[in-house]
């Protein structure tokens, strides 16, 4: 069978939203509960904004952007005691970092440029293996995996998304604060929805979640029942 044709019926669930959606969280629960493959596309932009950053560029100079994105060696290490999946970039793991509001910031001004998206696109594709896959991003439904079978477009207030990231950075630690938090969402917000290329929005053929008020559990349940028979 000619590898298109196989790669057509390996299904696919694409999980789009805005940063604080809880995207990553709900698509790591879904893919394990179906036995599925797991695509974080962000952890891939994120990566590529750390190198370009350990490079010491510019990131609004998308000729040396696009040149990092084409040759950064990307790769995730499943954990050994079952916690957080390790990104490795460079050889180096770059898992907290990339985490970083600094690093999402500078995922999503280079995401804005089309030969970078372009360099990333057959990466992405690649994570299309049998049984299926579970595709975490902003355009997947759209643009990457247009052709997939189930998709959803997963999002929440931009104040319920800031207290998410909230809580989340201070479990690690890390010194925020909430209206700063809110205030760096809501124009991360305008930017991803205006971009020139793949910008932000739900597939035309996409399920609209609203997750604001709703637990992690009821998320995940009502995913699985547009896969599941």
């Amino acid at each position: 069978m000619p590898a298109a044709q196989t790669e057509k019926i390996i299904p696919v669930l694409t999980i789009d939203g805005p940063s604080g959606s809880g995207k990553g969280t709900i698509s790591s629960r879904v893919a394990d509960a179906l036995g599925w493959h797991l695509l974080d596309s962000g952890a891939l932009y994120r990566a590529v904004g750390f190198a370009a950053s350990m490079a010491g560029l510019d990131l609004s100079d998308a000729e040396a952007v696009t040149r990092c994105a084409e040759t950064t060696k990307i790769s995730f290490r499943d954990p050994k005691d079952g916690g957080e999946t390790r990104v490795i970039v460079n050889g180096v793991d770059a898992t907290a970092e990339i985490r970083t509001e600094t690093c999402g910031a500078a995922a999503s001004a280079i995401a804005a440029i089309p030969s970078v998206r372009t360099a990333l696109f057959d990466k992405q594709r690649s994570f299309r293996k049998a049984p299926g896959l579970v595709a975490d991003g902003r355009d997947m439904g759209t643009v990457i995996f247009a052709d997939a079978g189930h998709k959803v477009f997963l999002t929440a207030s931009a104040e319920e998304r800031a207290k998410r990231r909230y809580k989340q950075l201070k479990e690690k630690g890390l010194g925020v604060t909430l209206t700063t938090l809110l205030r760096e969402i809501e124009a991360r917000d305008v930017r991803d929805a205006e971009r020139a290329v793949a910008p932000l929005k739900p597939a035309t053929d996409a399920i609209l979640i609203d997750s604001t008020g709703m637990s992690i559990d009821a998320v995940v349940a009502k995913v699985l029942a547009l896969v599941r028979p």
